[in-house]
């Protein structure tokens, strides 16, 4: 299980990587272009920036800061998906895609001069710019605190102690 966990990480970094050296390549840097549009509903554009910070521009120009979070963040989820995520499903693909747009960012940071190509542009309401590697980490987090704030605990099996009260009762 481990194996397709890795599998699903690489495909979701590499194609971060794909998407931004087209975005490079393909858009001059605050270049805007339609993308998305249902009719007359203008839904997404393509709009190329560089953020050297982190989520809204937090913690700009922090490029060491942000990496070792990035890192600790990575190393923490990875832990957790190999001490808990085989037994749980949804902890085991909220960590992968965690991972997968973690490393996919950390290596914009790394091999981009600590920038990070954002490219998804949300038309329906003000919002920040974003990326593929954002959305993974994003809904992979949310979905995650979900499962463990409502979740967790009705997906843990009785053990012994717990069956032996319950048929007592």
């Amino acid at each position: 299980m481990l194996l397709v966990s890795l599998l699903c990480i690489l495909a979701i970094a590499g194609t971060d990587q794909l998407i931004k050296v087209w975005i490079v390549r393909n858009m001059a840097l605050y270049e805007d272009r339609p993308f998305l549009q249902i009719g007359n509903l203008d839904l997404l554009h393509l709009h190329y920036i560089q953020n050297d910070g982190s989520a809204f521009s937090s913690f700009a120009g922090q490029r060491v800061l942000l990496l070792t979070i990035t890192t600790l963040g990575t190393v923490v989820a990875a832990y957790l998906l190999v001490k808990y995520g085989r037994r749980r499903p949804v902890p085991f693909w909220c960590l992968t895609a965690i991972i997968g747009g973690g490393i996919g960012n950390m290596i914009d940071r790394i091999f981009r001069g600590g920038l990070v190509v954002d490219y998804l542009d949300v038309q329906l309401f003000e919002f920040a710019v974003f990326n593929f590697a954002d959305c993974f980490v994003t809904v992979g987090t949310i979905v995650l605190m979900i499962y463990i704030i409502f979740f967790m605990d009705k997906d843990k099996k009785p053990g012994k102690a717990q069956e032996n009260a319950h048929d007592k009762a």
